[in-house]
């Protein structure tokens, strides 16, 4: 495969939505995963008047090394943290909303009930409002994450990140790649109307054959909407990016992605998790409402 490099291009709309919700965060005092990640959507998704709040603060217990979010002892938990990002989603009157967070080796139940807790505060002052949450793998505890599922959330997310060959250099020491298979298949068997997702970074020097095993092993757990994306290297601390994919790599990937019955895929250099999640989410339920294989309403 060719190895061209393509330099990502973000155009930037500074326009009265994002002062709104640059506004709003800061002063309810909220994480969110747009600055604390260093992603290069912020401006778009801001300008639009949407946000991925991160909830249980910004210091994460893992070292994984691809990511820039900071490595530490996390402070305890705010527990009205559930009510002041419930707040924020009625005063920004978003009705689709992303949860994500740090991982919290150190919690009991790694921030289940506190995921669970934000979500019924959100659906409490904005019923209408669909929540999405990117989860932690809870350490692989079915318990936690049927705790998140019965929350009455709408989409389940968590990521495995790259390939299995990869995932012992790539990510933390206490993740696994099929710890994170194990955490979608039971949050899906766990809710089966739930819809589920998953993301893959490229260019961290996976091989063809290993992304579509990647997108396989999805699939074969039930996984509805597949993100793929460009890694970029925040900082010299991270790895560095063994490969640039081109735009055509990513149609063909997202071409092959379809065929494996993919309900919905994002496949683009600047594409995260959370990009474009309402659109995804309603793309991805039309589909499966199409093939018959039943969704709420």
């Amino acid at each position: 495969m060719s190895q061209t490099r393509v330099k990502p291009r973000l155009r930037v709309r500074l326009n009265s939505e994002y002062y709104k919700v640059a506004r709003t965060v800061a002063s309810l005092g909220i994480a969110t995963v747009c600055e604390g990640a260093l992603c290069p959507n912020i401006f778009t998704c801001w300008g639009e008047g949407t946000a991925t709040f991160m909830i249980m603060g910004d210091t994460c217990t893992r070292g994984c090394r691809f990511c820039y979010v900071k490595k530490g002892v996390p402070d305890p938990l705010d527990p009205l943290e559930p009510y002041k990002v419930a707040l924020a989603v009625s005063e920004l009157g978003l009705d689709y909303v992303t949860l994500t967070s740090v991982d919290r080796d150190d919690l009991p139940d790694g921030g289940a009930s506190h995921f669970a807790r934000t979500v019924r505060a959100i659906k409490r002052l904005k019923r209408e409002t669909i929540v999405e949450a990117l989860i932690p793998d809870f350490q692989g505890s079915r318990r936690d994450v049927e705790t998140v599922v019965e929350s009455g959330l709408e989409v389940l997310a968590h990521n495995i990140e790259t390939v299995r060959r990869l995932t012992p250099a790539v990510r933390d020491r206490r993740a696994g790649y099929e710890q994170s298979l194990s955490v979608l298949e039971h949050a899906k068997k766990a809710n089966s109307r739930l819809v589920t997702k998953s993301s893959i970074l490229l260019g961290l020097g996976e091989e063809w054959r290993e992304l579509i095993e990647a997108m396989r092993d999805l699939r074969s757990v039930g996984v509805d909407i597949l993100v793929l994306s460009q890694y970029f290297r925040p900082s010299k601390k991270q790895l560095p990016v063994a490969k640039r994919y081109r735009l055509s790599e990513f149609r063909e990937l997202e071409r092959k992605a379809y065929k494996l019955g993919f309900s919905y895929v994002v496949a683009h250099p600047l594409a995260r998790t959370s990009f474009r999640a309402k659109e995804a989410y309603m793309a991805a339920v039309a589909r499966i409402e199409a093939q018959g294989r039943g969704r709420r309403a």
